[in-house]
């Protein structure tokens, strides 16, 4: 079993292994760990014995819960399940790993703030989630908290990758047929490369830096207009696209979504960085290098 400090010899079992993060963080895996990839079908949170005895079966040293419903919208109508996945799941998780006695990294959001804000949220700053998702994440990382120095949460923002879906895809796919779009500009994040968060998350688990609550995001403050503006230009200039649509802003109000949004969830990554030895890169540069492996995979 390896140390803290070190990644030699460690065996990482990761769950939601078919999402964004999950395949992130398999691609980035030091080779000196032995990963365990868990998707839904072969880890499901909601099952108190299946956790059990999974873990048990392949006793891992960490165990990192990039499993989540993700569905912003859609938890709305579906409160019992969000909670029941994002919360009661790694309550579950947290227990069977005091049982097995093994590390926990639980994968956060910077949903978990709301309110009037134009500073970047710290790591100790009170969250006060306002849809059923945020507060399903907000339950997750009290459930991970109370594993005491065994734990550790990572929030992060804006996620998105070349696999699975999210809004650079979807910004990719409405660029091809259309020359004008409305996209919401009252809500200001930060966009974070996939791969870029799964290096913080290696290196947490390597380090183990204290505080127990970190934040993690690409560099840089964006509207989702502005982000969805800077994914044309990046697509125009890597050959994705042949010219960049016009993008108009809207409100959140207007857009009508069904969860509230925040306005404001810039999280403040200093502490964080300089702990884990990293430099966030800005979140332009990581939205060049995710456009330029989904261009290499198109030829």
């Amino acid at each position: 079993m390896s140390q803290q400090g070190t990644t030699k010899g460690m065996k990482a079992l990761i769950t939601g292994a078919g999402g964004q993060l999950g395949r992130s963080l398999k691609d980035t895996r030091p080779e000196q760990v032995e990963l365990i990839a868990c998707d839904s079908s072969r880890l499901d949170l909601t099952d108190d014995a299946g956790v059990a005895q999974r873990l048990s079966q392949t006793q891992p040293d960490v165990v990192v819960n990039a499993g989540a419903y993700t569905a912003v919208d859609k938890a709305e109508a579906e409160p019992e399940l969000a909670a029941q996945i994002n919360g009661t799941g790694v309550e579950l998780l947290a227990k069977h790993c005091a049982s097995a006695g093994c590390r926990l990294v639980q994968v956060s959001t910077d949903f978990v703030f709301s309110g009037p804000r134009n500073a970047p949220w710290q790591p100790d700053d009170k969250p006060l989630p306002i849809s059923v998702y945020g507060r399903s994440k907000r339950a997750g990382e009290v459930a991970a908290l109370a594993l005491g120095d065994r734990a550790r949460v990572l929030r992060t923002s804006w996620v998105y990758s070349e696999h699975g879906h999210n809004f650079v895809k979807t910004m990719l796919n409405l660029g091809k047929t259309r020359d004008e779009l409305t996209v919401v500009a009252d809500q200001t994040g930060s966009p974070t490369y996939a791969r870029n968060l799964a290096k913080a998350v290696w290196r947490v688990i390597e380090r183990w830096p204290q505080p127990r609550i970190l934040h993690y995001s690409d560099r840089g403050a964006i509207t989702w207009q502005g982000f969805a503006e800077g994914i044309f230009a990046e697509a125009v200039a890597a050959g994705l696209l042949a010219q960049a649509p016009r993008v108009l802003p809207t409100t959140t109000e207007a857009y009508g979504a069904p969860a509230p949004r925040p306005p404001y969830t810039v999280l403040d990554t200093t502490q964080t960085c300089a702990a884990l030895g990293l430099a966030a890169p800005p979140w332009r540069e990581g939205l060049r290098e995710m456009l330029e492996r989904l261009s290499a995979d198109a030829d």
